[in-house]
């Protein structure tokens, strides 16, 4: 069999479609489109910064355009989704529990994640904190007082949060809703009274084999090391899974102009003919978070869109590059920039603190009308009524000014 030969803007179209940001979405969204993008992407990062909308609300907002955020809420609230430790901690679908249950029955293995240490100090306590969730059902680590006021730094958590914390990790409570962003922890077989261990338990193995599925799915196009990181997997046999992948049809090789060979996932087929003759189309412009999968693994964000990318937020002020929230630009199937911006909800002001394009990057009007509608909807989105800049690009500072006030779209 001839082995398809892509450029690299098909395979970076390819991966895009794979994530769901090829395209505008073309019609208003749904809460059901919550869970469909949560499954597409197989994990959905969270992030509690709230410079601008926190990162999972975010990354929904890249797809689906304006979305009332309260659907995530509700997701996970209704039980189409749960939360735990997958890429980092993560919404994921709820039928994706057997997945991650092994690592949940085996906490010490979770490295920093989990203290048997503390858990065992603790015991009798944790005891009466499990017995007092029995009893008086669900509770957040703010229903507790904690016993040094003034108190700061995960150092310094209070014992609950910390029990509470540990005891999710081991998979004895589970997150049941969010409230204000913060956690609200119910016991396990009340939130999934249908698992039984007994029954329902698959090893890590099998397990791990169904997350590199999923993994080799939502990027749609990719290097065999770029598999492993997607739910920060360890010690994998790639080659005989690969070559098993290949003999089944489930994957097909490709090869990549700069790239070189790699794998495409099946349920791309359907659009391999048109990315061929480069008429697979990207027409998305979008905000993207830090935490997107598109860009959280930064040696492939690298490989495959030539963007370098660095999250600067945990970087001392004076030796940030970029800025302390600095979010991609999408714009028609590359990432063309990079901007710090800051929501200042009671004036209801977007403001971008500074924007850089890529180097090489042409400043067309395209690109001044496609990002122009990106930011405008992210702000809407948001409720601002007005958009400022700092330091923009100077041929974008001609067309666009100091901000503008918002327009909503139609």
């Amino acid at each position: 069999m001839t082995v398809p030969h892509l450029s690299l803007r098909a395979a970076r179209n390819l991966h895009l479609a794979a994530q769901g940001l090829l395209q505008k979405p073309r019609r208003r969204a749904r809460p059901s489109d919550i869970s469909e993008a949560v499954s597409r992407m197989s994990l959905l990062q969270i992030d509690t910064i709230n410079i601008v909308a926190r990162s999972p609300y975010l990354v929904l907002f890249s797809r689906l355009g304006r979305f009332e955020q309260n659907w995530l809420d509700s997701a996970l609230a209704n039980g189409e989704l749960i939360e735990y430790w997958a890429h980092e901690a993560c919404f994921l679908p709820k039928q994706d529990f057997s997945l991650i249950r092994h690592r949940m029955l085996s906490p010490e293995n979770m490295g920093w994640k989990y203290r048997p240490e503390w858990m065992a100090e603790h015991a009798e306590d944790i005891k009466q904190l499990l017995a007092f969730i029995e009893q008086n059902g669900p509770v957040r680590s703010a229903d507790f007082e904690h016993p040094r006021k003034g108190a700061s730094g995960w150092w310094e958590w209070k014992p609950q949060k910390k029990h509470l914390e540990g005891l999710f990790t081991a998979g004895k409570v589970m997150v049941t809703e969010r409230r204000n962003f913060q956690r609200v922890y119910d016991l396990t077989h009340r939130v999934m009274p249908h698992w039984d261990d007994a029954v329902h338990l698959i090893d890590q193995q099998q397990a791990e084999l169904k997350m590199l599925e999923n993994s080799a799915r939502s990027l749609g196009v990719f290097r065999p090391e770029w598999l492993a990181d997607y739910y920060r997997l360890k010690n994998l046999a790639l080659k005989p899974l690969l070559e098993n992948w290949m003999s089944s049809g489930s994957v097909i090789r490709v090869e990549v102009e700069k790239l070189g060979e790699m794998l495409l996932h099946h349920s791309l087929l359907p659009l391999l003919d048109k990315a061929q003759q480069n008429q697979l189309k990207a027409t998305h412009s979008a905000v993207l978070s830090p935490f997107d999968p598109v860009v959280w693994d930064r040696r492939r964000a690298e490989a495959l869109f030539d963007f370098s990318y660095r999250l600067e937020c945990y970087t001392p002020a004076e030796k940030r590059r970029y800025g302390y929230f600095v979010l991609p630009l999408l714009h028609n199937g590359a990432l063309v920039g990079r901007m710090d911006a800051k929501m200042h909800r009671k004036q209801g002001e977007l403001e971008v603190i500074s924007l850089y394009l890529e180097e090489g990057v042409r400043v067309t009007h395209s690109l001044v009308e496609g990002l122009r509608d990106a930011l405008n909807e992210f702000a809407l989105w948001q409720s601002a009524t007005t958009i400022s800049f700092g330091m923009l690009p100077e041929a974008l500072r001609e067309t666009w000014g100091p901000g503008w006030e918002m327009v909503p779209a139609g």
